[in-house]
Formats: structure tokens, sequence, C-alpha cells
């Protein structure tokens, strides 16, 4: 089996490396943070992280599609509008690409980041297209099937 086909298993306690904050990003405190990459896609197109960060307050800018799901703690979130949100274990935010959030985390904050690249929009357009031809032939699935596998059913 080729490698970008191969399952990938993590067992016990991940070991988070230092991943400093840009520091011009620092608006208060000393936040320091870590991170581990725990997966890639095959195009390197997505990947999933698991992050933390001490007390602080910072920008954040986002450079890929992110949503995060919080695991530990919590942290508050205010958007480029002013919007403040604080959001805790079991809750999740999605960051388009481009947006910017001011974090502030009072203690601390465990998180999974689920990222994505976005594809130019001509690609994009090409891949439904193509989506829709495969569909057509009868070559491909409607996208359902993957829903249904995570649907118990």
């Amino acid at each position: 089996m080729d490698k970008k086909h191969q399952t990938s298993i993590g067992a016990g306690s991940v070991q988070l490396n230092l991943a400093a904050i840009n520091p011009n990003w620092v608006l208060e405190g000393r936040p320091v943070s870590h991170s581990k990459l725990l997966s890639t896609s095959a195009d390197g197109s997505a990947s999933t992280l698991l992050w933390d960060c001490t007390a602080g307050r910072f920008n954040w800018f986002y450079d890929v599609d992110e949503t995060v799901y919080v695991l530990e703690g919590s942290v508050t979130i205010k958007d480029r509008e002013g919007s403040v949100r604080r959001v805790g274990v079991g809750d999740w935010i999605f960051f388009p690409k481009g947006s910017h959030a001011e974090w502030t985390v009072d203690d601390y904050v465990r998180k999974v980041a689920f990222c994505r690249s976005p594809m130019p929009k001509p690609v994009e357009f090409a891949r439904r297209v193509f989506r829709v031809l495969k569909k057509m032939t009868g070559r491909g699935s409607n996208g359902a099937q993957a829903a249904e596998m995570f649907q118990g059913g």
C-alpha cells in the first residue's frame, strides 16, 4: 500500500513543541504556545494540529481556513467587527482565510485545529465541473456516501 493511503494512529499523550506567537501580534501578557502537527492530507491542502496557549491577549491572522474545537480551557474571541464571544470546552469556531481575530486567553486553552488551504476559484470551478461530469457518467458518488459513514446508518 502506498504511503498516502495508509492509516496513521497515535496512542497515548502527544508531546507538543514550542510554537511562538508572532511577537508583533502580542497585545498583552506573555502568552506561550505549543503545537503538534497530527496529520496532513496527501495533496497538502489540509492538516490537523493540536495547539495550546497560556494567558495573554494577541491578534491572529488566518492565512488558511481554520476550524477550531476547544478541548480544554477557554478563550475570548473578538472579530474584526468588534463582536466578542467566549469559547470553551466543546465549542467550535470557523475562521475563513483572510480573517483576523483577537484572542484573550485568561488562563489556558487547548484546541484541535483543522486547517485547509482553499483552492483558487478557477481550480475549484474546474473541480466542480469534473465532479458533475463523473456523476453524469455514473463514475462518481454523490457525496452522500461519505456523510452516511458518519451518520451511523
